[in-house]
């Protein structure tokens, strides 16, 4: 059966659980032995524990179940898409992101590549402070209003947004869901040669930009018609329903970097939100709550795909093969010389986000297998980290597998395989820069 055009992303993800669930028949199961790290109270796998096991196979129908069981799991994620949707939507309702985005653009105006770097600054710092994804999706039409306005096309609107918040936890220093998840589980201190990191980081956003912005002015679109962004004016209102948001996106970090702030603290504060700023907004009680109830309509199909993301993990789980697939990837490396070896480490961490798309979770299960690895081979345990976060987290940018990217191109109305056309190039020149970072860290020590 040929297809007309690339399928969906939901067809994709669909697609990927199965395919996980064939190959759960084709891989031999194994398993490492796990502990209870008393630090991170995180399971984690004991190294040189790995053995086959002898399992029945998942059923065809247990593995139809790991869909809903998937969305399941990923229900923390799924309500903070719902509720942020909702509360922006709230927000789109008053009038006030309207103004702010028009009166943005007319203070631009000519320094509209200015403005793509400033916004891809603030992604690229909340990626580097907080691991920001899923939390994109509900912004992503505000955002498309605003590079449509100054003339660019939706692959500018991802790049400068997801883009941007994947390089900035790729090359994190403070990432608490990447480097300091892993950090932990090598027995790496924390904030380890974080200068050398920060330039780094800054060297890696300056060339996501820089290749951005080369695109597109090249590509540039009609810009829309400025009568309309002239003749909005941000009124008292406006201004305070834009100041509550800064405030919360500021709240969002605090709570997160010193309360411990989960998904779910995140949630309550964007419902709390949304009912204030519609109270101020004029538009009462019930409207709120009626606009609350629209949001979720928007953001159901993008909620969806990132929940259903979880069952291709699930599955992996429940056939257990993902220890299987670790052990193939990763005892080939000590056979190598040391610098093949931290590329080897970077290829294989981004050849499996594929199977493990969750990155913190891949950091517990490779780490206390890669670490003592490293030990043998004479690298420093911080080129471990490194070659995970340059490996890993930097496949999000590109796997299907990952629930927020496929949710954001449904919302661009881009094909994923136009946005592979897209951002292949741009990814290779990266890892190649990634490669000479860690052969740098090598010869230096």
């Amino acid at each position: 059966m040929k297809f007309k055009s690339f399928p969906n992303a939901l067809t994709i993800v669909v697609a990927f659980i199965l395919a996980a669930g064939i190959l759960t028949y084709l891989i031999p199961k194994g398993q490492y032995e796990r502990v209870i790290d008393p630090e991170t109270q995180r399971e984690v796998v004991v190294a040189g524990s790995y053995k086959q096991v002898d399992r029945e196979h998942l059923t065809p129908f247990e593995i139809l179940v790991c869909i809903p069981r998937g969305i399941i799991n990923g229900g923390e994620v799924v309500v903070l898409i719902f509720m942020v949707g909702g509360c922006f939507y709230i927000v789109d309702k008053t009038g006030a992101m309207k103004a702010g985005v028009s009166r943005l653009v007319s203070k631009m105006k000519g320094k509209e590549e200015l403005t793509l770097v400033m916004v891809g600054f603030l992604f690229a710092a909340g990626g580097a402070t907080q691991g920001l994804q899923e939390e994109i999706i509900p912004l992503f039409p505000i955002l498309l209003v605003l590079t449509r306005k100054i003339g660019y096309p939706p692959f500018i609107t991802i790049g400068m947004s997801y883009g941007a918040a994947v390089i900035g936890s790729t090359f994190s220093p403070i990432n608490p869901f990447g480097v300091v998840i892993a950090q932990k589980v090598a027995e790496v201190p924390f904030l380890t040669a974080v200068i050398f990191r920060l330039i780094i980081l800054c060297f890696a956003f300056a060339l996501w930009m820089g290749m951005l912005i080369r695109y597109g002015n090249k590509n540039r679109l009609t810009k829309e018609l400025e009568t309309e962004t002239s003749a909005v004016r941000i009124s008292t209102t406006h201004a305070v329903i834009l100041f509550l948001i800064m405030i919360a996106f500021m709240l969002v970090i605090y709570g997160m970097l010193m309360r411990g702030w989960g998904f779910n603290e995140i949630s309550t504060e964007f419902f709390v939100l949304g009912i204030v700023i519609g109270l101020i907004g004029r538009m009462g009680i019930n409207n709120t709550f009626i606009a609350f109830g629209e949001g979720f309509k928007e953001m159901t199909y993008a909620a969806m795909i990132v929940g259903l993301a979880y069952g291709i993990s699930l599955v992996l789980k429940e056939g257990i093969i993902i220890d299987t697939i670790i052990y193939s990837f990763f005892t080939p490396l000590q056979n190598i010389p040391p610098f093949l070896s931290a590329i080897g480490m970077m290829g294989s961490q981004a050849a499996l986000h594929l199977f493990v798309p969750s990155y913190s979770g891949q950091a517990v299960l490779t780490m206390p297998i890669l670490a003592p690895l490293s030990d043998l081979l004479g690298l420093s345990r911080d080129v471990c980290v490194m070659a995970y976060q340059y490996g890993a987290i930097f496949m999000d940018m590109i796997i299907p597998t990952n629930g927020a990217l496929m949710a954001i191109l449904a919302i661009a109305q881009v094909s994923f395989d136009d946005w592979v056309r897209f951002v292949l190039k741009k990814m290779i020149l990266l890892y190649a820069f990634c490669a000479v970072v860690l052969v740098l860290v090598i010869t230096i020590g």
